[in-house]
This record gives structure tokens, C-alpha cells and sequence, in this order.
């Protein structure tokens, strides 16, 4: 029986004004970053059930039954009001639950919840993914900067691993580059498998939180900071793979 796996966020929607001398028009279109991912994990031990960024505020549990259904979860470049603003209360003002809060409970009762880094991730592109000082920051192994915390690497930056550990077991040679990642801090309670080759950042960190588990890669799973190299690389399905492993205890 597969393990279900939930993956929230990775997704996103572009406005562009097109002017041609007197005249304009506009035009929208929806992104998918998780394609690459899903393609590569399709054929696995996990059903993985995709939910974009523009259906979270409604259908993300709003209990913890709902999020008892899933043997993990994955928030993806994906801020923290997306999930608090259910739209009841953004556009009713009625109260509803605390979905960070839910999350929290979920880790501590023995769920396992994984950040993948992005615009939207940690604390993000000015701050605004927000998840610093919240109850989904408590169940990390690393702790989200007070600024925003994006490092851009156009010249490339690479995996240093500094601890043996099964989610960089069975991976081929030749990791590609990175482009990118969010700066975070390690928490006290975090273990620390690999950093941004020549810093001290966290590339890769674990986390047993009360009775779950919690799993941080703070570069992205898809472009701009991960680029086509590394998802054409004969690890990329394994990388995925190890780190779903360890969040389900199959390692």
C-alpha cells in the first residue's frame, strides 16, 4: 500500500502588460513547478496528491483528522497566509481553525512535515512568507531569519555533506549545482547533514519533534534555484526518495 504524501504549494500564477506603441493587452499564466518532482516520484512507494498554491486557502485540512489522512506533509514555496487565511475569515470575518497550529499538533502527535526552500518558504522574498516565530518554525530543525532570507547564487553553489546519514546514501557522483537557497539557522535540537559548500548555511537538516519528524532543503525542488541539470541528474528521484524514507521511518 503506497504511503500518502501531501505536497502544498509549488505553483503560480504571471501578469504581463504587453504595450505596442498605442495600443496594450494583458495576459495570465499558471506554473507548475512540482512537474519534474511528481514525474520522478510516480513510479514509487508514495502516492503523492498535489495541492497548488490557489487551492490551499480552501482545502487545506482545517482539522486534525484531515491531517492525520497523510503520512506526510510538504509545504513548498508556499507563505504562511495562504494557510491562515482560510477565506471565511479573509472575506467573511468568521472564525477558523489555526491550519499552523494544526501542523504543529500534527508533527508533536507523530506526523512528519518536510520545508522545501523558494520565494515563499521560511521567511521568503521580503519577509512575506512570515513562517518565523510560528508554530510551524517550532516542529523545524532550523529557525527562519527576522529579514528576507533569499541568497541568490547566479555563479552556482554546491551540496558539502558533513555528516554520513541515509538521505544522501545511494546517490550517484556528480551532484549539480544550485542557484539558490533561504539562509536559515540551525536549531539546537536540528541535525545537520549538509551546508552551502564554503558557509555555514543549512542545506539539509532533520528534526524528531516530540513523536514526528521534521525535514528542511532550503534550496527549491524546481526552477529558478534548481536548475534543469540537477532534475535531469541520476539522483534527483533518489535525493526525493531518501528524504520521504526518512520522514515515513522506512529508514
Amino acid at each position: 500500500m503506497p504511503k500518502k504524501i501531501l505536497l502544498v504549494g509549488e505553483s503560480w500564477t504571471s501578469t504581463a502588460n504587453h504595450i505596442k506603441g498605442f495600443d496594450q493587452f494583458a495576459t495570465a499564466t499558471w506554473h507548475n513547478g512540482a512537474v519534474d518532482f511528481l514525474a520522478a516520484l510516480r513510479d514509487s512507494d508514495y502516492a503523492i496528491t498535489h495541492m497548488p498554491v490557489h487551492e490551499a486557502p480552501e482545502q487545506f485540512p482545517l482539522t486534525a483528522e484531515g491531517l492525520q489522512a497523510w503520512d506526510a506533509i510538504i509545504l513548498s514555496d508556499i507563505g504562511a497566509n495562504t494557510l491562515l487565511l482560510h477565506p471565511d475569515t479573509w472575506l467573511k470575518s468568521q472564525r477558523t481553525a489555526n491550519r499552523l497550529t494544526l501542523l504543529h499538533d500534527y508533527v508533536a502527535g507523530g506526523g512528519s512535515l518536510m520545508m522545501i526552500g523558494g520565494y515563499f518558504s521560511f521567511q521568503g522574498i521580503n519577509g512575506a512568507a512570515r513562517y518565523r516565530n510560528t508554530a510551524v518554525e517550532q516542529v523545524l530543525p532550523v529557525r527562519c531569519l527576522a529579514w528576507d532570507d533569499r541568497i541568490e547564487c547566479p555563479e552556482g553553489c554546491e551540496l558539502q555533506q558533513e555528516i554520513d546519514h541515509p538521505l544522501l546514501s545511494n546517490l550517484p557522483a556528480g551532484m549539480p549545482w544550485l542557484l539558490g537557497y533561504n539562509e536559515v539557522e540551525m536549531h539546537p535540537e536540528g541535525q545537520l547533514i549538509a551546508t552551502v559548500s564554503g558557509t555555514s548555511h543549512p542545506l539539509l537538516a532533520v528534526r524528531n519533534y516530540q513523536r514526528g519528524r521534521s525535514l528542511v532543503w532550503t534550496s527549491d525542488m524546481s526552477a529558478h534555484w534548481l536548475p534543469p541539470e540537477f532534475s535531469r541528474w541520476a539522483g534527483y528521484r533518489q535525493l526525493w526518495l531518501n528524504c520521504l524514507d526518512w520522514l515515513t521511518g522506512a529508514r
